[in-house]
């Protein structure tokens, strides 16, 4: 008996209501028995399969998947079915779902999967290049050093994007930072003359025009410089494209692909541009705080407190300590201006200007630029402090300071001193015998008044002598076994006994470890303290049970 092709005829063995629903399903059905021929399929399956005819072995009529399929689905138990199978017929994609009859034969319906897996596909390719964008931009921000930076999203582009990657900075002179990464392999970075009018577009994407589309770049033209080392086979596809910055362009990204890979499609470029972007942006970040660091320690070399040393004979030894542990600078300063010759003073000068921080620091800059100014007028103390407390009145800070300014100088193996007091604690000498003095001079504070007006004390120190000069934030440091009390001036007095003999160094030391033993872990304000010491040349003159170079004194 002869078999029509086509849906015309329905199994025999089916009923007319599942004729209707074979016939015009949507997608291709076939009718196979359980010899593997083909016995039936619909419009839809004639279409797909056109070679195909009924009375066909299945092997010969569809691809060998799905006739694998059914041959297996003849070797299991009806109470254990085969699932879907899937597998492409032309340039579509199937998925085989079997319908066991009674009498053998299985009804194949193919489902055209190819749109869903394409959207599957697509999305999948969004979601792993935003998982890759938010892993760029957080390894990229996770540093602000410059050749770090680069050498991270050189090795991510190699990584996700590409086989290799160049980075190409502003040019720095006529030579420019290159930055070198293969897939699997370390980054390299050098800096190099090259000519980048040799890649197409490159001058451009270094001065922030849009990228030239990858098709219109020659792989072949591409100079030696470009390629990085280890580069495996020819150059089949390339991307270039700008590095946006803040403002200013950040350079340039080249990606390559050898000719044994896919080469770049639209898409890529566009995630590429994206990538890009993201890696400007932390180059530009990184720049950025590069040149803001740079000036800040420029600004703190001229804020920060000087390294003291000897100076005409005279041993100097100065200890600053901010408020906050995280900063470097606050409103306690001190300087010390030797004299051009050792005959000649050396002025001495600690303040406290009230507040703290940066805008407390910015304020002790004018006022010790000020006062290096007027050096030349050092013999006069209150003069000078009068002129500072001038410059202060007329400037935008609505700050005043405290100081005190110490004249030391060497005469005959002794050493003099001058000390005034602006507003400031007095002074404190603790002898070589252990006495501790607290020098008598006072005055008001510069900055808040029209006039300052100071008393000025002269005293001698003889060998092994020690003057110390300390702002408030020793003496108001709060702790103690209740953390409620101040280290006060007693105990700095008791402390500044127990120096006796020590060095400069080891004075101003131990000051700030017993200070800063009573604070414990709480907060303080600034402290800042400066030590004068005269050289031990030898034993101090006795004359009626008083020293001779120092007979009026008063023991603590």
């Amino acid at each position: 008996m002869s078999v029509s092709r086509g849906s015309s005829a329905r199994p025999p063995e089916v009923g007319p209501g599942f004729a209707t629903v074979w016939t015009e399903a949507p997608y291709p059905v076939l009718v196979v028995d359980r010899h593997g021929g083909l016995k039936r399929f619909n419009d839809a399956a004639q279409a797909l399969l056109p070679a195909a005819a009924s009375g066909d072995r299945l092997h010969e009529a569809v691809p060998s998947w799905l006739a694998e399929a059914h041959q297996r689905l003849g070797h299991r138990s009806q109470a254990c079915p085969v699932g879907p199978l899937s597998g492409a017929i032309n340039d579509r994609h199937f998925e085989a779902h079997p319908t066991p009859a009674d009498n053998g034969d299985v009804v194949w319906w193919l489902v055209d999967e190819t749109d869903r897996r394409l959207a599957e596909k697509a999305l999948s390719t969004v979601q792993t290049r935003s998982e890759v964008l938010s892993k760029a931009s957080s390894a990229l921000l996770s540093t602000l050093n410059v050749s770090r930076c680069m050498e991270v999203a050189a090795s991510m582009a190699a990584e996700h994007l590409a086989e290799a990657a160049v980075l190409i900075a502003p040019s720095q002179g006529h030579r420019i930072p290159l930055t070198y990464a293969r897939r699997g392999s370390p980054v390299t970075q050098t800096t190099r003359t090259v000519d980048v009018a040799d890649v197409p577009g490159l001058a451009e994407a270094l001065q922030g025009f849009p990228p030239v589309p990858a098709r219109w770049i020659d792989p072949a033209a591409l100079p030696d410089w470009v390629i990085p080392d280890g580069f495996a086979g020819t150059v089949g596809s390339v991307i270039v494209t700008p590095l946006p910055g803040h403002g200013v362009p950040a350079g340039a990204l080249i990606l390559l692909r050898s000719s044994t890979e896919q080469a770049f499609t639209e898409g890529e470029e566009v995630f590429a541009r994206l990538f890009a972007a993201r890696a400007g942006a932390a180059l530009s970040a990184a720049r950025l705080y590069t040149e803001q660091a740079s000036i800040t320690a420029t600004l703190m070399r001229e804020l920060l407190p000087p390294v003291l040393h000897n100076v005409h004979g005279v041993d100097y030894a100065g200890s600053y300590r901010a408020s906050m542990d995280h900063e470097r600078i606050g409103g306690d300063f001190y300087d010390v201006h030797p004299g051009t010759r050792p005959e000649e003073e050396t002025l001495v000068v600690l303040g406290d200007v009230a507040g703290k921080g940066l805008d407390a620091a910015v304020l002790t800059g004018k006022i010790r630029n000020t006062l290096h100014a007027l050096l030349p007028l050092a013999e006069d103390h209150e003069r000078i402090l009068n002129l500072l407390n001038g410059a202060l009145l007329n400037s935008h800070h609505a700050r005043f300071a405290t100081l005190v300014l110490a004249s030391v100088r060497r005469r005959g193996g002794r050493t003099h001193l001058r000390l005034t007091s602006a507003g400031h604690m007095p002074p404190l000498i603790v002898r070589a015998d252990g006495a501790v003095e607290e020098m008598a001079t006072h005055g008001t504070l510069v900055g808040a008044l029209p006039a300052v007006t100071t008393h000025t004390v002269e005293t001698v120190l003889a060998p092994g002598d020690t003057c110390l000069l300390y702002t408030d934030g020793i003496t108001e440091a709060r702790g103690g076994p209740l953390g409620d009390a101040f280290f006060g001036e007693a105990r700095l007095k008791r402390a500044l006994g127990e120096c006796v003999g020590l060095p400069a160094e080891a004075v101003v030391e131990r000051i700030h470890m017993l200070a800063a033993q009573w604070l414990g872990a709480g907060r303080h304000d600034d402290m800042a303290t400066v030590a004068i010491s005269a050289p031990k040349t030898g034993p101090p003159t006795i004359l009626n049970g008083h020293r001779a170079d120092q007979p009026r004194r008063r023991k603590t």
